[in-house]
Parts: structure tokens; C-alpha cells; sequence
């Protein structure tokens, strides 16, 4: 199969309903020529009929990035599907959560803010760390943030989760450039996925595009965004990492 990531092998977490940037990223990267390894977590019952509607169904493996045994088993479990040669060229970070409590700045407590930085920021070194064994040639991690320059309305912890989760990418990138691994986030405009329902007032947050995007913003396509992810994930930029690539319809670049 020809496409830019044709024989490469790419883990994608985060694959919830075909309207996630995750799902269009695990779809894209197929039609390009990835052979393609979910995980899921919580309901994986609906992890695997989503996989079925992918162009060819992949297989899903249970992860809770908050639990080590998960972490330590991934490697094993992905080479279950790849085969005793088992190697990934790729790995997509499609994973955020907070608790509602981190969505009230000024009242929020450490233990909704702990797991909000621990689910959606720490959770990118544990899981490429959990990958590393089987990435002894190099490849590229991508993970989705929400551009965390920002004090976003009603974002609020989330908004500094997404900073660590920044901030994470730009020291994975230093520590893994010796193992030839990149290390990049693409920074989407918002989405009306599943996550965002969880997100008191996003609609508030989500009306910020409808009047400053230059190049427009469709809120119901997250095709853009993983068609980034894809690009990232190619050889189409072999020497670029720590970045974040924004595909947002340009209201990053207009000011406050």
C-alpha cells in the first residue's frame, strides 16, 4: 500500500467516537498505509465498534494510563498484534481528562487537580516510556493539546494541564532526540467530541472561533487536526520536535 505512512506502525489512544481527532488520525494514518493498534479505556465495548467502522478494523488494547500494570503489560500486548518483531513507528497522545471540580479555578481542589495534570500531561512520558522497547529504530510521537498561552474561558486547571502537557513534549523531545524519537503536539481548535461535553461553558470557549479564525473553523470536523497528526507522524519532518504545530484556523496568531 503507498501513502506517506505506508508500512509504518502507529499506536493511537483516545479513539472514542468517529466525531474524535483520534478516530480521523487512526483513519487517515490506514489510508495512508499504517497498520493501526487502538487502545481504549473505560468502555471498551464501544473502543471496539468504532474500530470497526475504521477503513480496515484494528485491534484494541485496554490501557489506564494511571495504572502501572497497564503500563508495563502495553509493549507485550501491542506485540500480540504486530507479531514477534513487534516495532512502532508512531505513537498518538489523544488523552485528556478533568475531574468537574477543575473547571472552578479559584475552588478546585489538589485531588481534582492532580488528576487532571496526571491523565491529560504526565500520562505523555508514561506512555511513550511504556513504548520505548518497541521503538529501537526511532519514530514520532504526537500528542493534541489546546493552546495552553492562553487563560481561556472556562478552561480554567485544564488550560494549566495542557501547559504541563507543553511543557512535557519540549523534555521528552530533549531526552529522545538521541533515540531518534520526535516528539511533537498539534494544537486544535475546539472540537464537539465527547470530551468537550464534559467541559462546563464550551460552548462560551468554542464561540471565540466563530469570530477570529481568519481561515475559518468548522466546531463538527476534526478531519484538519488529524490530518496534522498524520503529517507528524511521516517522514515529512525528519528533524522537527519540541513543537507544537497549531491547526486551529489561525486564531493563535491574532492576539488577545
Amino acid at each position: 500500500m503507498s501513502g506517506i505512512l505506508a508500512g509504518k506502525r502507529i499506536l493511537v489512544t483516545g479513539v472514542l467516537t468517529e466525531g474524535s481527532i483520534a478516530f480521523h488520525a487512526a483513519k487517515i494514518a490506514q489510508e495512508e498505509g499504517a497498520e493501526v493498534v487502538l487502545t481504549g479505556f473505560g468502555r471498551l465495548s464501544l473502543v471496539q465498534r468504532i474500530a470497526k467502522r475504521l477503513p480496515k478494523e484494528a485491534p484494541v488494547i485496554e490501557l489506564d494510563v494511571t495504572n502501572q500494570e497497564h503500563l508495563d503489560s502495553l509493549a507485550g500486548k501491542i506485540g500480540e498484534h504486530l507479531g514477534e518483531d513487534a516495532q512502532l513507528d508512531g505513537i498518538v497522545h489523544s488523552i485528556a481528562f478533568g475531574p468537574q471540580g477543575a473547571f472552578n479555578f479559584l475552588e478546585a481542589s489538589w485531588e481534582d487537580v492532580g488528576t487532571a495534570v496526571h491523565v491529560s500531561a504526565y500520562s505523555l512520558k508514561s506512555l511513550t516510556t511504556a513504548c520505548l522497547p518497541l521503538m529501537p529504530r526511532g519514530g514520532s510521537v504526537v500528542g493534541l493539546t489546546f493552546d495552553a498561552q492562553i487563560a481561556w474561558p472556562k478552561y480554567d486547571w485544564m488550560g494549566v494541564a495542557k501547559a504541563a502537557l507543553e511543557s512535557t513534549n519540549r523534555y521528552l523531545a530533549r531526552d529522545l532526540g538521541a533515540k531518534n524519537v520526535r516528539c511533537n503536539l498539534i494544537s486544535a481548535g475546539p472540537i464537539k467530541s465527547m470530551a468537550a461535553k464534559s467541559i462546563p461553558g464550551f460552548e462560551e470557549l468554542a464561540d471565540v472561533w466563530n469570530h477570529r479564525a481568519p481561515i475559518g473553523w468548522e466546531l463538527a470536523d476534526p478531519d484538519p487536526a488529524g490530518r496534522g497528526v498524520v503529517g507528524l507522524l511521516s517522514d515529512f519532518f525528519p528533524k522537527t520536535t519540541g513543537e507544537i504545530v497549531h491547526v486551529d484556523g489561525g486564531v493563535h496568531m491574532m492576539g488577545a
